[in-house]
């Protein structure tokens, strides 16, 4: 059966809890029309943070707000068709410029200045207010400003909706389609166990937008370039499993993004593979940086915390979703942090 485009209007709406609704109403306070407001999120930008940004900024365009997007890292290309109608608000080239000259800082899908790239040093020195829109478990540090955060919504782009719904402020379509890639995203496509009653309500809402949920899937998940294909390829051939643990990694081999002519960002999801295994419980991917460091992907499932584990390495994020960057070579981090998995699955 072939998805079609929700008709009808979209009604009230979903309810927004108590406490959310009041931190909701004191951030929307500080907008004024004619302000500027820059937004960003973190690096190499996943569905979540790019569907947010977006959203929002519709959202605040609508209210004469000035509003660009400046994100430490470039727009993702598999992300880029939510730019429709928002196309000049991507001033990610000039983020530093634009951070500068903001009456405001909104940062979105994180809280900690270290996950902000070069943009966290800037950010560190502003002295207007740094709003936060966040639902990672790890607690960050960002310069004082009003704050919407909470670990229980599926997505950022839950918390963007509430906001949205708490004040009273009409989306528009492609406003909802942000949120609703935001959703998706970063539940797995509604398969992972933050996927509740209330996130598939709001996705059902955010649909009666006149959103076409086929289209939707089509840019996210079936758009791939020859590169990613092989790419995947290249980086399950390493795959390690330890099934008498529940343990399974795999490792991106020095120079696969390159030879594949691809970005960081093109690894999203890689780590699924190993995770989607049959009694797996946690599941790793190892990336080499340039910088002399190792990035850790931690995937979990079942009572597997992936949160304390990446803390532990001075990362955070999500219960059943982290990541952490080591200082060393793939060999020392490699043994240190399969050390600490194995001993958190034993």
């Amino acid at each position: 059966m072939t998805a079609r485009k929700a008709k009808g209007t979209p009604g009230r709406g979903v309810r927004v809890p108590s406490a959310r609704r009041r931190a909701a109403k004191t951030l929307a306070e500080m907008f004024q029309s004619g302000m500027r407001v820059a937004l960003t999120t973190h690096v190499n930008a996943d569905g979540d943070g790019c569907g947010c940004v977006v959203a929002l900024w519709h959202l605040l365009t609508d209210r004469g707000v000035r509003a660009v997007i400046t994100n430490p890292t470039p727009y993702p290309d598999r992300y880029r068709f939510l730019l429709n109608g928002a196309d000049r608000s991507d001033k990610s080239a000039e983020a530093v410029k634009h951070l500068k000259r903001a009456d405001a800082i909104v940062v979105l899908d994180i809280s900690d200045l270290g996950r902000l790239g070069h943009l966290g040093r800037v950010i560190e020195k502003v002295t207007v207010p740094v709003a936060c829109i966040d639902h990672h478990a790890s607690e960050g540090i960002l310069p004082d400003g009003p704050r919407l955060v909470d670990s229980t919504a599926c997505a950022t782009g839950e918390l963007v909706y509430d906001l949205a719904q708490s004040v009273r402020w009409k989306l528009n379509a492609e406003a909802a389609r942000g949120l609703y890639v935001a959703i998706m995203t970063d539940t797995g496509g509604f398969r992972f166990s933050n996927t509740t009653p209330r996130t598939l309500q709001v996705a059902a809402h955010l649909l009666a937008h006149g959103l076409d949920s086929e289209d939707m899937y089509r840019d996210v998940y079936a758009s791939e370039s020859e590169g990613r294909i092989r790419l995947i390829a290249e980086v399950l051939d390493t795959l390690v499993v330890e099934a008498e643990r529940g343990l399974a990694w795999v490792t991106v081999p020095p120079g696969a993004l390159e030879r594949h002519r691809l970005q960081a960002d093109d690894l999203e999801g890689v780590v699924e593979y190993p995770r989607s295994l049959r009694d797996v419980r946690l599941a790793l991917m190892f990336r080499p940086l340039a910088n002399g460091r190792v990035k850790v992907s931690f995937r979990s499932m079942g009572l597997i915390d992936s949160a304390r584990l990446a803390e532990g390495f001075g990362g955070g994020g999500h219960r059943k979703a982290a990541g952490a960057s080591l200082e060393g070579d793939m060999a020392t981090v490699q043994t240190i942090v399969l050390a600490a998995a194995r001993s958190a699955l034993d």
